[in-house]
Protein backbone atom coordinates (compact mmCIF):
# COMPACT_ATOMS: atom_id res chain seq x y z
CA UNK A 1 0.00 0.00 0.00
CA UNK A 2 0.98 3.49 -0.81
CA UNK A 3 1.67 5.92 1.98
CA UNK A 4 0.53 9.21 2.29
CA UNK A 5 2.21 11.71 1.04
CA UNK A 6 2.25 13.83 4.04
CA UNK A 7 4.78 10.91 5.61
CA UNK A 8 6.79 10.95 3.06
CA UNK A 9 8.89 14.20 3.92
CA UNK A 10 9.17 12.86 7.45
CA UNK A 11 10.41 9.95 6.40
CA UNK A 12 12.62 11.97 4.34
CA UNK A 13 13.76 13.75 6.57
CA UNK A 14 14.49 10.80 9.10
CA UNK A 15 17.11 9.65 6.60
CA UNK A 16 18.52 12.36 5.87
CA UNK A 17 19.11 13.07 10.03
CA UNK A 18 19.69 9.66 11.07
CA UNK A 19 16.48 10.23 13.38
CA UNK A 20 13.57 7.73 13.53
CA UNK A 21 9.73 9.44 12.89
CA UNK A 22 8.95 7.96 16.34
CA UNK A 23 11.36 9.92 18.25
CA UNK A 24 10.71 13.53 16.64
CA UNK A 25 9.19 14.59 19.45
CA UNK A 26 11.76 13.78 21.85
CA UNK A 27 14.61 14.51 19.79
CA UNK A 28 12.68 18.21 19.03
CA UNK A 29 12.05 19.31 23.12
CA UNK A 30 15.37 17.77 23.63
CA UNK A 31 16.99 19.61 21.66
CA UNK A 32 14.60 23.32 22.59
CA UNK A 33 15.89 22.66 26.20
CA UNK A 34 19.41 22.81 25.41
CA UNK A 35 18.57 25.84 22.86
CA UNK A 36 17.17 27.92 26.42
CA UNK A 37 20.46 26.71 28.24
CA UNK A 38 22.78 27.99 25.51
CA UNK A 39 21.26 31.06 24.52
CA UNK A 40 20.31 31.58 28.81
CA UNK A 41 24.19 31.41 29.33
CA UNK A 42 25.18 33.32 25.75
CA UNK A 43 23.28 36.50 26.96
CA UNK A 44 25.22 37.08 29.83
CA UNK A 45 28.51 35.90 28.67
CA UNK A 46 29.84 38.94 27.05
CA UNK A 47 28.83 40.80 30.59
CA UNK A 48 31.16 38.22 32.59
CA UNK A 49 33.92 38.92 29.91
CA UNK A 50 33.59 42.78 30.43
CA UNK A 51 33.61 42.36 34.14
CA UNK A 52 36.86 40.64 34.08
CA UNK A 53 38.57 43.15 32.24
CA UNK A 54 37.02 46.34 34.50
CA UNK A 55 38.28 44.17 37.46
CA UNK A 56 42.01 43.92 35.80
CA UNK A 57 42.79 41.71 33.38
CA UNK A 58 46.18 40.43 35.56
CA UNK A 59 43.84 39.04 38.16
CA UNK A 60 41.55 36.98 35.68
CA UNK A 61 43.73 33.66 36.26
CA UNK A 62 43.07 34.59 39.97
CA UNK A 63 39.19 34.12 39.08
CA UNK A 64 40.05 30.79 37.27
CA UNK A 65 41.27 29.67 40.78
CA UNK A 66 38.35 31.22 42.47
CA UNK A 67 35.99 29.50 40.07
CA UNK A 68 37.79 25.78 40.75
CA UNK A 69 37.63 26.37 44.21
CA UNK A 70 33.70 27.08 43.69
CA UNK A 71 33.50 23.88 41.78
CA UNK A 72 34.61 21.50 44.62
CA UNK A 73 32.37 23.40 47.19
CA UNK A 74 29.37 23.23 44.85
CA UNK A 75 29.53 19.49 44.01
CA UNK A 76 28.62 18.35 47.23
CA UNK A 77 25.70 20.41 47.76
CA UNK A 78 24.65 19.54 44.39
CA UNK A 79 24.89 15.31 45.13
CA UNK A 80 23.29 16.20 48.37
CA UNK A 81 20.41 17.27 46.70
CA UNK A 82 20.48 14.18 44.37
CA UNK A 83 20.53 12.17 47.22
CA UNK A 84 17.31 13.35 48.54
CA UNK A 85 14.45 14.06 45.47
CA UNK A 86 13.45 12.93 42.26
CA UNK A 87 15.26 13.71 39.22
CA UNK A 88 12.20 15.68 37.95
CA UNK A 89 12.10 18.14 41.42
CA UNK A 90 15.96 18.37 41.93
CA UNK A 91 16.79 19.12 38.08
CA UNK A 92 13.91 21.60 38.25
CA UNK A 93 15.51 23.34 41.72
CA UNK A 94 18.92 23.30 40.15
CA UNK A 95 17.64 25.76 37.14
CA UNK A 96 15.54 27.88 39.47
CA UNK A 97 18.37 28.64 41.92
CA UNK A 98 20.51 29.95 39.22
CA UNK A 99 17.64 32.05 38.09
CA UNK A 100 17.28 33.25 41.80
CA UNK A 101 21.14 34.14 41.78
CA UNK A 102 20.38 35.96 38.57
CA UNK A 103 17.58 38.42 40.02
CA UNK A 104 19.82 39.17 43.09
CA UNK A 105 22.49 39.91 40.76
CA UNK A 106 20.37 42.36 38.85
CA UNK A 107 19.69 43.87 41.98
CA UNK A 108 22.95 44.67 42.69
CA UNK A 109 23.95 45.59 39.53
CA UNK A 110 21.25 48.03 39.62
CA UNK A 111 22.21 49.53 43.14
CA UNK A 112 25.88 49.31 42.87
CA UNK A 113 26.82 51.23 39.95
CA UNK A 114 30.53 52.22 40.69
CA UNK A 115 33.16 51.88 43.10
CA UNK A 116 35.66 49.37 44.49
CA UNK A 117 32.59 47.26 45.60
CA UNK A 118 31.03 47.31 41.71
CA UNK A 119 34.63 45.71 40.71
CA UNK A 120 34.23 42.79 43.41
CA UNK A 121 30.25 42.33 42.45
CA UNK A 122 32.13 42.18 38.74
CA UNK A 123 34.61 39.41 39.74
CA UNK A 124 32.47 37.56 41.76
CA UNK A 125 29.42 37.30 39.22
CA UNK A 126 32.66 36.04 36.75
CA UNK A 127 33.03 33.18 39.16
CA UNK A 128 29.38 32.59 39.11
CA UNK A 129 29.13 32.71 35.39
CA UNK A 130 31.78 30.27 35.31
CA UNK A 131 29.97 27.66 37.78
CA UNK A 132 26.60 28.08 35.88
CA UNK A 133 27.53 27.61 32.51
CA UNK A 134 29.17 24.17 33.08
CA UNK A 135 26.44 23.58 35.66
CA UNK A 136 23.98 23.67 33.73
CA UNK A 137 24.88 21.80 30.57
CA UNK A 138 26.52 19.12 32.70
CA UNK A 139 22.73 18.36 33.93
CA UNK A 140 21.49 19.12 30.90
CA UNK A 141 24.01 15.78 29.76
CA UNK A 142 23.15 13.86 32.84
CA UNK A 143 19.38 14.31 31.65
CA UNK A 144 20.39 13.27 28.36
CA UNK A 145 21.54 10.01 28.79
CA UNK A 146 19.19 9.23 31.38
CA UNK A 147 16.58 9.00 28.93
CA UNK A 148 17.92 7.72 25.95
CA UNK A 149 20.01 4.29 25.93
CA UNK A 150 23.02 3.93 24.29
CA UNK A 151 22.41 3.21 20.75
CA UNK A 152 19.54 5.81 20.92
CA UNK A 153 22.42 8.36 22.18
CA UNK A 154 24.68 7.39 19.24
CA UNK A 155 22.28 8.32 16.71
CA UNK A 156 20.64 11.49 18.12
CA UNK A 157 22.97 13.25 20.78
CA UNK A 158 24.34 15.25 17.48
CA UNK A 159 21.15 16.21 16.61
CA UNK A 160 20.04 17.62 19.80
CA UNK A 161 23.33 19.62 19.88
CA UNK A 162 22.28 21.38 17.16
CA UNK A 163 19.80 23.43 19.65
CA UNK A 164 22.47 24.32 21.79
CA UNK A 165 24.21 25.73 18.63
CA UNK A 166 21.52 27.68 17.38
CA UNK A 167 21.32 29.01 21.09
CA UNK A 168 24.49 29.89 21.67
CA UNK A 169 24.09 32.04 18.17
CA UNK A 170 21.12 33.52 19.27
CA UNK A 171 22.00 34.58 22.65
CA UNK A 172 25.00 36.33 21.61
CA UNK A 173 22.54 38.22 19.28
CA UNK A 174 20.22 39.26 21.96
CA UNK A 175 23.50 40.68 23.92
CA UNK A 176 24.65 42.18 20.90
CA UNK A 177 21.59 44.06 19.37
CA UNK A 178 20.61 45.22 22.78
CA UNK A 179 23.37 46.19 25.14
CA UNK A 180 23.10 49.70 23.56
CA UNK A 181 19.56 50.04 24.39
CA UNK A 182 19.55 48.01 27.67
CA UNK A 183 21.79 47.74 30.20
CA UNK A 184 23.79 44.71 31.45
CA UNK A 185 21.55 44.01 34.59
CA UNK A 186 18.48 44.28 32.34
CA UNK A 187 19.95 41.32 30.22
CA UNK A 188 20.32 39.14 33.05
CA UNK A 189 15.84 39.03 32.97
CA UNK A 190 16.22 37.50 29.02
CA UNK A 191 18.31 34.86 31.01
CA UNK A 192 15.87 33.89 33.35
CA UNK A 193 12.90 33.94 30.75
CA UNK A 194 14.74 31.83 28.73
CA UNK A 195 16.13 29.22 31.98
CA UNK A 196 12.25 29.26 32.49
CA UNK A 197 11.82 28.09 28.85
CA UNK A 198 14.17 24.96 29.84
CA UNK A 199 12.29 23.91 32.99
CA UNK A 200 8.98 24.09 31.12
CA UNK A 201 10.89 21.54 28.22
CA UNK A 202 12.75 19.36 30.98
CA UNK A 203 9.09 18.68 32.76
CA UNK A 204 7.56 17.79 29.67
CA UNK A 205 10.42 15.70 28.78
CA UNK A 206 10.21 13.88 31.51
CA UNK A 207 6.62 13.20 31.70
CA UNK A 208 6.85 12.31 28.02
CA UNK A 209 9.28 9.72 28.75
CA UNK A 210 7.35 8.29 31.68
CA UNK A 211 3.93 8.69 29.35
CA UNK A 212 5.46 6.73 26.23
CA UNK A 213 7.80 4.05 27.30
CA UNK A 214 8.25 3.08 23.57
CA UNK A 215 9.94 6.38 22.82
CA UNK A 216 13.25 5.43 24.36
CA UNK A 217 13.76 2.70 22.27
CA UNK A 218 12.39 -0.54 23.50
CA UNK A 219 9.16 -0.56 26.15
CA UNK A 220 11.27 -2.74 28.48
CA UNK A 221 14.02 0.01 28.85
CA UNK A 222 10.92 2.97 28.54
CA UNK A 223 9.05 0.87 31.55
CA UNK A 224 12.51 0.93 33.67
CA UNK A 225 13.44 4.50 33.09
CA UNK A 226 9.73 5.80 33.88
CA UNK A 227 9.85 4.17 37.30
CA UNK A 228 13.39 5.00 38.19
CA UNK A 229 12.34 8.64 37.02
CA UNK A 230 10.07 8.48 40.12
CA UNK A 231 12.85 7.05 42.41
CA UNK A 232 15.34 8.71 44.95
CA UNK A 233 18.95 8.00 43.73
CA UNK A 234 19.99 8.14 47.56
CA UNK A 235 23.37 7.77 48.75
CA UNK A 236 25.69 10.94 50.03
CA UNK A 237 27.06 14.33 49.49
CA UNK A 238 31.05 13.21 48.58
CA UNK A 239 30.05 9.58 46.85
CA UNK A 240 30.23 11.11 42.65
CA UNK A 241 34.09 12.05 43.84
CA UNK A 242 34.63 8.58 45.53
CA UNK A 243 32.73 6.89 42.25
CA UNK A 244 35.27 8.54 39.94
CA UNK A 245 38.07 7.73 42.30
CA UNK A 246 37.60 3.90 42.53
CA UNK A 247 36.34 3.28 39.00
CA UNK A 248 39.21 3.40 36.07
CA UNK A 249 36.65 4.10 33.63
CA UNK A 250 35.42 7.53 35.50
CA UNK A 251 38.83 8.28 35.72
CA UNK A 252 39.54 7.85 32.12
CA UNK A 253 36.74 9.69 31.48
CA UNK A 254 38.29 12.84 33.87
CA UNK A 255 41.42 12.06 32.71
CA UNK A 256 39.69 12.33 28.79
CA UNK A 257 38.61 15.96 29.15
CA UNK A 258 41.54 17.19 31.42
CA UNK A 259 43.59 16.77 28.37
CA UNK A 260 41.16 18.15 26.20
CA UNK A 261 41.38 21.50 28.55
CA UNK A 262 44.65 21.97 28.37
CA UNK A 263 45.39 21.34 24.91
CA UNK A 264 42.44 24.34 24.53
CA UNK A 265 44.19 26.30 26.57
CA UNK A 266 47.15 26.01 25.32
CA UNK A 267 45.83 26.95 22.20
CA UNK A 268 43.85 30.23 23.62
CA UNK A 269 46.88 31.59 24.37
CA UNK A 270 48.90 30.75 21.12
CA UNK A 271 45.90 32.22 19.48
CA UNK A 272 46.79 35.36 21.18
CA UNK A 273 50.30 35.54 20.29
CA UNK A 274 49.63 34.70 16.52
CA UNK A 275 46.25 37.21 15.97
CA UNK A 276 48.66 39.80 17.59
CA UNK A 277 51.59 39.76 15.26
CA UNK A 278 49.25 39.29 12.31
CA UNK A 279 46.82 42.24 12.82
CA UNK A 280 47.63 45.62 14.07
CA UNK A 281 44.62 47.02 14.99
CA UNK A 282 41.68 46.41 17.60
CA UNK A 283 39.00 46.31 14.79
CA UNK A 284 40.73 44.16 12.61
CA UNK A 285 41.51 41.57 15.39
CA UNK A 286 37.53 41.57 16.51
CA UNK A 287 37.11 40.74 12.79
CA UNK A 288 38.92 37.76 12.95
CA UNK A 289 37.60 36.59 15.48
CA UNK A 290 34.33 36.97 14.35
CA UNK A 291 34.65 35.08 10.87
CA UNK A 292 36.23 32.14 13.41
CA UNK A 293 33.29 31.80 15.29
CA UNK A 294 30.82 31.89 12.33
CA UNK A 295 33.01 29.54 10.51
CA UNK A 296 33.14 27.73 13.54
CA UNK A 297 29.21 27.22 14.20
CA UNK A 298 28.61 26.61 10.51
CA UNK A 299 30.25 23.60 10.64
CA UNK A 300 29.07 22.69 13.62
CA UNK A 301 25.89 22.68 12.41
CA UNK A 302 26.34 20.63 9.15
CA UNK A 303 27.82 18.22 11.06
CA UNK A 304 25.62 17.57 13.89
CA UNK A 305 22.86 17.66 11.50
CA UNK A 306 24.22 15.14 8.63
CA UNK A 307 27.13 13.56 9.93
CA UNK A 308 27.90 12.97 13.77
CA UNK A 309 25.18 10.00 14.10
CA UNK A 310 26.44 8.47 11.14
CA UNK A 311 29.99 8.50 12.05
CA UNK A 312 29.31 7.54 15.12
CA UNK A 313 27.17 4.56 13.41
CA UNK A 314 29.89 3.78 10.93
CA UNK A 315 33.02 3.84 13.22
CA UNK A 316 31.93 3.09 16.60
CA UNK A 317 32.15 5.14 19.38
CA UNK A 318 36.17 4.12 20.07
CA UNK A 319 37.18 5.50 16.73
CA UNK A 320 34.77 8.10 16.82
CA UNK A 321 36.27 9.63 20.12
CA UNK A 322 39.39 8.97 18.72
CA UNK A 323 38.89 11.85 16.14
CA UNK A 324 39.84 14.73 17.32
CA UNK A 325 43.17 13.69 19.43
CA UNK A 326 44.10 12.96 16.28
CA UNK A 327 43.29 16.10 14.40
CA UNK A 328 45.09 17.80 17.43
CA UNK A 329 48.35 15.39 16.87
CA UNK A 330 48.20 16.66 13.49
CA UNK A 331 47.48 20.15 14.46
CA UNK A 332 49.91 20.93 17.00
CA UNK A 333 52.85 19.37 14.70
CA UNK A 334 51.98 21.59 12.00
CA UNK A 335 51.39 24.90 14.25
CA UNK A 336 54.87 23.84 15.54
CA UNK A 337 56.11 23.69 11.94
CA UNK A 338 54.88 27.19 10.95
CA UNK A 339 53.19 28.81 13.60
CA UNK A 340 51.46 30.89 11.09
CA UNK A 341 47.94 32.53 10.63
CA UNK A 342 46.62 30.10 8.09
CA UNK A 343 47.47 27.10 9.57
CA UNK A 344 46.17 28.22 13.04
CA UNK A 345 43.31 29.56 11.79
CA UNK A 346 42.13 26.13 9.72
CA UNK A 347 43.55 24.00 12.88
CA UNK A 348 41.36 26.40 15.19
CA UNK A 349 38.30 25.81 13.48
CA UNK A 350 38.58 22.29 13.06
CA UNK A 351 39.01 21.40 16.70
CA UNK A 352 36.32 23.54 18.14
CA UNK A 353 33.64 22.34 15.88
CA UNK A 354 34.93 18.92 16.06
CA UNK A 355 34.85 19.25 19.85
CA UNK A 356 31.52 20.80 19.98
CA UNK A 357 30.11 18.60 16.89
CA UNK A 358 31.90 15.36 17.30
CA UNK A 359 33.54 15.14 20.84
CA UNK A 360 30.96 16.08 23.12
CA UNK A 361 28.30 13.60 22.22
CA UNK A 362 30.19 11.37 21.50
CA UNK A 363 31.97 11.83 25.32
CA UNK A 364 27.95 11.57 26.53
CA UNK A 365 27.72 8.28 25.07
CA UNK A 366 30.39 7.03 27.69
CA UNK A 367 27.83 7.65 30.68
CA UNK A 368 24.44 6.08 28.94
CA UNK A 369 26.17 2.66 30.14
CA UNK A 370 26.43 3.86 34.25
CA UNK A 371 24.11 3.68 36.69
CA UNK A 372 21.57 6.36 37.46
CA UNK A 373 23.98 7.84 40.36
CA UNK A 374 27.04 8.01 38.01
CA UNK A 375 24.88 9.98 35.29
CA UNK A 376 24.69 12.67 37.84
CA UNK A 377 27.36 12.73 40.57
CA UNK A 378 30.02 11.46 39.13
CA UNK A 379 29.47 12.96 35.81
CA UNK A 380 29.19 16.41 37.50
CA UNK A 381 32.09 15.97 39.27
CA UNK A 382 33.87 15.58 35.88
CA UNK A 383 32.09 18.25 33.95
CA UNK A 384 32.99 20.93 36.74
CA UNK A 385 36.00 20.16 38.79
CA UNK A 386 37.78 17.86 36.70
CA UNK A 387 37.12 20.92 33.69
CA UNK A 388 38.39 23.74 35.54
CA UNK A 389 41.34 21.54 36.96
CA UNK A 390 42.71 21.14 33.20
CA UNK A 391 42.02 24.86 32.84
CA UNK A 392 44.36 25.97 35.84
CA UNK A 393 47.05 23.18 34.52
CA UNK A 394 47.01 24.91 31.34
CA UNK A 395 46.93 28.23 32.15
CA UNK A 396 50.07 28.33 34.76
CA UNK A 397 51.61 25.69 32.91
CA UNK A 398 51.75 28.01 29.35
CA UNK A 399 53.00 31.02 31.73
CA UNK A 400 55.60 29.15 33.55
CA UNK A 401 57.20 27.70 30.02
CA UNK A 402 56.52 30.91 28.47
CA UNK A 403 58.82 32.50 31.41
CA UNK A 404 61.53 30.02 29.85
CA UNK A 405 61.58 31.49 26.73
CA UNK A 406 59.59 29.08 25.00
CA UNK A 407 58.02 30.45 21.42
CA UNK A 408 54.61 29.34 19.83
CA UNK A 409 56.12 27.47 17.98
CA UNK A 410 57.91 25.39 20.67
CA UNK A 411 54.97 25.46 22.93
CA UNK A 412 52.83 24.01 20.28
CA UNK A 413 55.04 21.08 20.18
CA UNK A 414 54.73 20.65 23.65
CA UNK A 415 51.24 19.55 22.85
CA UNK A 416 51.85 16.63 20.97
CA UNK A 417 52.97 14.40 23.26
CA UNK A 418 49.73 14.94 25.49
CA UNK A 419 47.52 14.88 22.81
CA UNK A 420 48.83 11.32 21.90
CA UNK A 421 47.87 9.82 25.35
CA UNK A 422 44.99 11.74 25.06
CA UNK A 423 44.33 9.70 21.64
CA UNK A 424 45.41 6.11 23.47
CA UNK A 425 43.08 7.04 26.71
CA UNK A 426 39.88 7.70 23.94
CA UNK A 427 40.81 4.72 22.07
CA UNK A 428 40.95 2.44 25.56
CA UNK A 429 37.39 4.37 26.52
CA UNK A 430 35.96 3.35 23.66
CA UNK A 431 36.83 -0.32 23.86
CA UNK A 432 35.50 -0.27 27.48
CA UNK A 433 32.38 1.45 26.99
CA UNK A 434 32.07 -1.19 24.51
CA UNK A 435 32.09 -3.85 27.02
CA UNK A 436 29.85 -2.05 29.35
CA UNK A 437 27.25 -1.83 26.64
CA UNK A 438 27.62 -5.34 26.18
CA UNK A 439 26.87 -6.25 29.58
CA UNK A 440 23.65 -4.24 29.79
Amino acid sequence: MTPPPESEPRTFAARLTGARPGEAGLVLLSALYFFFILSAYYVIRPIREEMAVAGGVENIPWLFTGTLTAMLLVHPIFAAVVSRWTRRRFVTLTYRFFMLNLLVYFVLLRVVADGAASVWIGRTFFVWISVFNLFVVSVFWSFMTDIFRERQSRRLFGLIGVGGTVGGIVGSAITAFLVGFLSPATLLLFSVLLLEGAVVCLKALDSRCAASPVAVEGSAAGARDGVEADEVIGGSALEGIRRVLASPYLLGIGAFMLLFTIGSTFLYNIQADIVSRTFATGAERTSVFARIDLSVNILTLFTQLFLTGRILKWLGVRLALGILPVLSVLGFLALGAAPVFAVFVVFQVLRRAGNFALAVPTREVLYTVLPRRDKYKAKNFNDLFVYRAGDQIGVWSFAGLRALGLGSSALALTMVPLAGLWLLIALWLGRQQRGLAAER
